[in-house]
């Protein structure tokens, strides 16, 4: 084990999260939304370049943040499941959004204290980043949680669809708990009472209601195993350089 998978996690979540927030652009619901998700995304793509290029350093292969953006095969991605569902309509992006800027806040806020300086300065940066993305989707749950009565509805199946996605956020897994013993990481449960409190104070001042515990939950996406949309994401995201590889403009 080694800092490097915790590393690749961190900068795999931003990383995939990044390439289906880009997915929105024209689609979304005003053009000042296509702004928005779009910068979301982009900064969710800084905070990658960092941690992957970082990552790349302590592995000491020789790869750097295209390398491992780019040539790495579905089996060797450490992100969770959430980030590579397919996108579906707004409220079910606006509840993703919610529940991983909620975990990104309270990780990058404790990682800011990292043995790891380079670690210690992206978090120093995302935090301020990231808190912005968990206002921008808290106003949207309030606004379609207490909207309308389809827009309610939405919200609510938006809240439902992630659920079974959630829990992964707070799994302590492997890689974790070697850079808790390094002074680097922080364990994912160690986050999840202060994510959990801050949705569910969200989703009931929306006038919405936490959905029961999933009948199954998605597992495995620190270790390599991915749902069936990740392929397809990774097909298209790998494209180009995989058919021209070595090239540069």
């Amino acid at each position: 084990m080694s800092t490097t998978a915790y590393l690749l996690g961190l900068g795999d979540d931003a990383l995939i999260y990044a390439q289906r927030l880009g997915e929105w652009l024209t689609h979304a619901p005003q053009i000042e939304e296509d702004m928005a998700l779009g910068n979301v995304g982009l900064d969710l793509l800084g905070q990658a370049r960092a941690l992957l290029t970082r990552a790349g350093e302590l592995e000491g292969r020789g790869r750097d943040e295209d390398a491992l953006a780019m040539t790495r095969d579905e089996r060797e991605f450490r992100n969770v499941q959430l980030v590579e569902q397919p996108r579906r309509d707004f409220a079910f992006e606006m509840a993703r959004m919610l529940w991983f800027s909620s975990y990104q806040l309270e990780l990058y806020s404790a990682l800011r204290t990292s043995a790891d300086a380079t670690l210690a300065a992206v978090a120093g940066k995302a935090v301020k980043e990231v808190d912005y993305h968990r206002d921008h989707a808290t106003q949207w749950v309030l606004r379609l949680g207490d909207g309308t009565g389809l827009s309610h509805e939405r919200m609510q199946a938006g809240l439902v669809a992630v659920n079974p996605y959630v829990a992964e956020l707070g799994e302590d897994h492997d890689a974790a708990r070697y850079a808790v013993e390094q002074g680097v990481g922080v364990l994912p449960s160690s986050l999840a009472d202060a994510v959990n409190a801050y949705v569910s104070q969200v989703v009931e001042q929306a006038t919405l209601t936490m959905p029961d515990p999933p009948r199954w939950l998605a597992r495995g996406g620190r270790e390599g195993i991915h749902s069936e949309s990740m392929g397809y994401l990774l097909a298209e995201m790998q494209h180009i350089a995989r058919s021209h590889p070595g090239a540069s403009w």
